[in-house]
C-alpha cells in the first residue's frame, strides 16, 4: 500500500501529516462536535460538504484543517490534499503499521456489534483494549477507530460492516487483522450485495485476508458455510454448541439468555442481560477469544453478565407492568425470524409481536416480508401490529399502521398488562417510538 498525499498545490508526504497527528492525536470529523487541538477532516458525502466548515473550525480552535477543495482565505493551518476521506484512510493504515498487537476484526450479517461489546469486554479485563465506538464501523468509522489507539494499546477490536462487495477488503487494507470473527452471512443489504451468496463473498473478504496473511479465525462450527468459507486460513479456533474447541448451549426458556458451557473453558453458568437465545453465538464468540488469549474464565464470566446492551439491541426493558424486548436497531429476514422463533418459545404468558418493515431487501422485499408473515401465523399470539413499508403491501389478516408511533397510541389505548411484547424492525421504521423513547 503506497502512502503519498497528492495535493492541488504542495505535495505532502504522510509522513508529514502523520508527525501533525502525533502532536494533535485528536480527529474531528464534524464541525459541531470539534474541540480546540483537533486535527478536523473536511469529509464530503451526497448531502454535505465539511470544506464550507473548514475555516470555522479553525476559527473555534482546530489545529490544522485537512482540505480537498481550495480553503476561502489563505493560511498555513490549512492542509490541502486531493481527497480528505482517502487520506484519512491512508493515514489510519499508517498508523496501524506502527502498532504491533492483535488486531481483531469483526463482520457479519447479525450480532456483530453485541459480539464486539462481548469481546471487547472480556478482553478488557486482562488487557488495554480499545474498539470501535457503537456501531461506527463504516468507510469513516473504520479509520477514525484505528487512529483512536493509543500508544498504551494491547488489543484492538474493530466491527466492520458493509452493504456491497470488496468493502470488507479495502478495510482490510488498512485495518490489516491479525484475528477475525464472522458471526454469520444471512439475508442483509440484499438490495446493495444482490444474493445471500454475494453476502457471503463479501463478509469472507475478511476471511480472505487472513488466508493471506497467516491470521487466526474464530469460527462458529454450527454453521457449516463459515467451516467451508475457512477452510486454508492458517489457525482457526471453533466455538459452537457442540464438536469445537469451546463449546456452549442455552438453557431455559426465559427472557434473558443463560449459557452452560460444556467444553474448552471450566463449566460456567453464565446469565446475561441478553434478550433472546440468538445471542448465544455471540457469547461463545467472546469466550472463545477470551479464552485463547488466556483471560481468566472467572472475570469472562463477570465481565460477560455484567455487559447490559442498548441502543435498542437485544434489551429488556419494563413498559409499565409489562416486559418488552426491545430489539430494534435493524432487522433483515434472518434475524427478524430469529427472533419471532426465539419470542414463541419463551415460558408462558400473552405475547404480542410488534413489528416493521425491513429495509434494503430490494427485489426479494415483497417475497420476504409474506415470509415473515407465513412463520408469525405457525404461532398463537395475543395480538400482532404490522408497521409500515411492505407490511402495508400485502393482504392479512394482522394489525397494520403507518408509523411506529400509531402503533404505539393503539397499544396505549389497550391497556394492557402482564404481557411479553417483542418490539423490532428496521432502523429506518424507528420502532422504539411504540415504546415512547
Amino acid at each position: 500500500m503506497a502512502f503519498l498525499l497528492s495535493t492541488f498545490a504542495a505535495m505532502i508526504s504522510i509522513e508529514e501529516l502523520y508527525s501533525i497527528f502525533q502532536r494533535h492525536p485528536s480527529i474531528c470529523t464534524d464541525s459541531r462536535k470539534l474541540r480546540a487541538g483537533d486535527l478536523f477532516f473536511a469529509l464530503r458525502g451526497e448531502h454535505f460538504n465539511g470544506n464550507y466548515f473548514a475555516s470555522q473550525a479553525i476559527r473555534q480552535g482546530a489545529a490544522y484543517a485537512v482540505i480537498d477543495e481550495p480553503p476561502e482565505i489563505a493560511g498555513d493551518k490549512f492542509l490541502l490534499v486531493n481527497d480528505a476521506l482517502k487520506t484519512l484512510q491512508e493515514l489510519a493504515g499508517y498508523h496501524r503499521l506502527k502498532i504491533s498487537i492483535p488486531f481483531i476484526g469483526i463482520t457479519g450479517s447479525n450480532g456483530k456489534t453485541t459480539t464486539k461489546e462481548l469481546v471487547h469486554a472480556v478482553l478488557s479485563t486482562s488487557y488495554r483494549t480499545y474498539t470501535t465506538e457503537g456501531n461506527f464501523n463504516n468507510h469513516i468509522g473504520v479509520p477514525l477507530t484505528i487512529l483512536n489507539i493509543k500508544p498504551d494499546a494491547e488489543m484492538a477490536v474493530v466491527e466492520m460492516g458493509a452493504n456491497h462487495l470488496r468493502e470488507i477488503a479495502g478495510y482490510c487494507e488498512y485495518a490489516r487483522p491479525t484475528h477475525g470473527i464472522i458471526t454469520n452471512c444471512g439475508k442483509a443489504h440484499l438490495e446493495g450485495f444482490g444474493s445471500v451468496e454475494a453476502v457471503r463473498k463479501g463478509k469472507g473478504e475478511l476471511y480472505d485476508w487472513l488466508r493471506a496473511h497467516g491470521g487466526t479465525a474464530f469460527v462458529m462450527w454450527d454453521y457449516d458455510y463459515l467451516r467451508e468459507m475457512s477452510k486454508g486460513i492458517p489457525e482457526i479456533v471453533s466455538y459452537g454448541t457442540s464438536d469445537a474447541s469451546v463449546t456452549g448451549i442455552a438453557e431455559g426458556a426465559g427472557l434473558s439468555l443463560r449459557v452452560m458451557l460444556t467444553h474448552g473453558v471450566h463449566n460456567h453458568i453464565i446469565q446475561t442481560q441478553l434478550a433472546g437465545r440468538y445471542n448465544l453465538p455471540n457469547v461463545l464468540a467472546a469466550v472463545t477469544v477470551g479464552n485463547y488469549f488466556k483471560t481468566d474464565p472467572a472475570k469472562m464470566k463477570k465481565a460477560i453478565e455484567g455487559y447490559k446492551p442498548s441502543n435498542s439491541r437485544s434489551q429488556m426493558l419494563e413498559w409499565d407492568s409489562n416486559t418488552v424486548v426491545l430489539d430494534a436497531y435493524n432487522a433483515n429476514p434472518s434475524s427478524m425470524k430469529l427472533a419471532i422463533e426465539n419470542f414463541a418459545t419463551i415460558g408462558p404468558g400473552d405475547k404480542v409481536l410488534v413489528l416493521g418493515a425491513m429495509a434494503e431487501l430490494g427485489i426479494s422485499s415483497l417475497q420476504e416480508h409474506e415470509e415473515i408473515l407465513q412463520q408469525i401465523a405457525t404461532h398463537p399470539w395475543k395480538e400482532v401490529l404490522l408497521v409500515g413499508g411492505d407490511f402495508l403491501k400485502i393482504k392479512h389478516s394482522y394489525r397494520s399502521f403507518q408509523t411506529a408511533e400509531e402503533a404505539g397510541n393503539w397499544l396505549k389505548s389497550r391497556h394492557l398488562t402482564n404481557t411479553n411484547f417483542l418490539v423490532k424492525g428496521s432502523r429506518s421504521m424507528g420502532m422504539e417510538r411504540v415504546l415512547g423513547l
